[in-house]
């Protein structure tokens, strides 16, 4: 018999969404100076949740001039006293992790037992982890009394709204630098929430700055003259466009754009094992990972075997109300992305990929993808060559390791792989080999603070988290 899993729905009444935000400057919150204003919506219900100022250039001036004023006293403070306020901060994200967790699930659409389980405590984590590197950056291994850039222009993405925002932040504030960061338009609450927290825990003013809006805030914030950093999180063509929009300045850049992962399996991987990382590897917040294990690389002679496993598994993943605590699948971010990951998908069929999508019903309304699995697939097929962004997998076979790592690594990206076998000399040979920024061994999207993350080739440049991703906001 099977049991059918009854409704385990996370209320709604633990977060207070006002139905207008403005932007959050010099310590306040402040309409646009134009007076604009966009909508932000919920995914898998189309509802509209607040209606949200909309920054421009002029509100870009005005952010950047008051974190250039903060800067000067923030900077001063002995590091031992910034630190308190990242331990403030960490704790009453802590604190309020249930309302953080509800309000991004509603504002992006992933399940809230990721935002609970996954988003809120490495939030968390990355605070507490900078918040002990800030009166130790004297021995980070970046000589003598290293010191801060400046003012640090950060754009982050939809997919991770408020764990990017720490990715970002944690590292500035620690490190002495103010910050003007700009969330993506389709996700801009809990950046705002995040504001709140920061005059809760008495962050002096101009030292956080936010500032949503759409490309052409961000734009506008990049070319600031009054900027000495910029961090990017997103897709690699913006990441170009900055890359040429900060090249010839002084501006210190870090970009962390697009990737196609290789997820290589052989033949003496334990597959129930491999499977669960798998799912995990590209069903994780519907796929829409830059470091997803898009491409699926399985040794030959395991092929039939790992591949019908890995339906049988899919069968059982539960798609729907992102606020029930049993979903596994929720909703995809926008209606543009979902007609992007629409046309690719159309396309890898058109091709002659082999098709599989998993039984389940998509709800009325709303965003929403089927998980779905191309084999049959080709190096020379879109499928296995774009980034999708969203609940595809496409699966290549080879025969041995070399042809493995030629495969993993014929790709414009170079984010992250995965490697399942019973041997931990090949693991370490395969790791030395891949072009990736983070190989994991055996699980795959695992994260931690004190662990860099970063790409090569497409994928960007710099490393954010761990000691090494202090650099990237030192005048070293």
């Amino acid at each position: 018999m099977t049991f059918e899993y009854a409704p385990a729905p996370e209320s709604r009444s633990v977060v207070d969404i006002a139905p207008a935000y403005g932007l959050f400057i010099d310590g306040e919150f402040t309409e646009a100076a134009d007076g604009r204003v966009f909508k932000t919506v919920s995914p898998s219900t189309e509802e509209v949740l607040s209606e949200v100022a909309r920054a421009g250039e002029a509100d870009v001036e005005r952010a950047v001039a008051a974190a250039r004023r903060a800067f000067e006293g923030w900077s001063a403070l002995p590091g031992s006293e910034r630190a308190k306020y990242l331990f403030r901060i960490a704790r009453i994200i802590q604190e309020r992790s249930r309302e953080l967790a509800v309000l991004e699930t509603l504002d992006n659409g992933k399940p809230i037992k990721e935002t609970r389980d996954t988003d809120l405590p490495l939030v968390a984590a990355h605070f507490f982890y900078h918040a002990g590197w800030a009166d130790k950056l004297e021995h980070a291994g970046y000589g003598h009394a290293p010191r801060p850039l400046g003012v640090a222009a950060q754009v982050i993405p939809w997919n991770f709204p408020l764990l990017m925002l720490a990715w970002k932040i944690a590292p500035a504030l620690a490190t002495g630098n103010t910050v003007v960061l700009k969330p993506a338009e389709t996700t801009p609450l809990s950046a705002l929430f995040f504001a709140d927290v920061c005059r809760q825990a008495g962050l002096p003013r101009g030292v956080v700055n936010i500032l949503p809006g759409y490309g052409d805030t961000g734009a506008a914030l990049v070319a600031h003259p009054g900027v000495d950093k910029v961090a990017f999180t997103g897709s690699t063509g913006v990441g170009k466009e900055i890359a040429r929009t900060v090249a010839g300045t002084r501006k210190k850049l870090t970009l962390e754009l697009g990737g196609k992962g290789a997820n290589i399996v052989f033949d003496d991987a334990p597959v129930d094992q491999a499977v669960e990382g798998i799912v995990s590897g590209i069903f994780f917040n519907q796929g829409q990972v830059c470091c997803a294990g898009s491409r699926l690389l399985v040794q030959e002679s395991v092929h039939d075997e790992v591949l019908d496993a890995l339906k049988r598994r899919i069968a059982t993943l539960r798609l729907g109300d992102p606020l029930d605590k049993n979903t596994d699948i929720g909703a995809i971010n926008s209606a543009e992305q979902l007609a992007r990951i629409t046309a690719l998908t159309d396309q890898g069929e058109a091709e002659g990929a082999e098709r599989w999508t998993a039984p389940c019903e998509l709800p009325s309304s709303g965003y929403w993808f089927a998980p779905t699995v191309f084999s049959g697939v080709t190096q020379a097929h879109t499928v296995a060559r774009d980034e999708i962004f969203g609940p595809v997998l496409s699966v290549l076979t080879f025969r041995t390791p070399d042809e493995a790592v030629a495969k993993a690594n014929n790709t414009a990206y170079g984010l992250s792989a995965g490697i399942w076998t019973d041997k931990g000399s090949r693991i370490l040979a395969m790791a030395n080999k891949l072009r990736a920024g983070v190989v994991w061994s055996n699980t795959f999207n695992k994260f931690d603070p004190t662990s860099p993350f970063g790409g090569y080739k497409e994928s960007g440049y710099g490393r954010e988290g761990g000691r090494h991703g202090l650099e990237a906001y030192l005048d070293v």
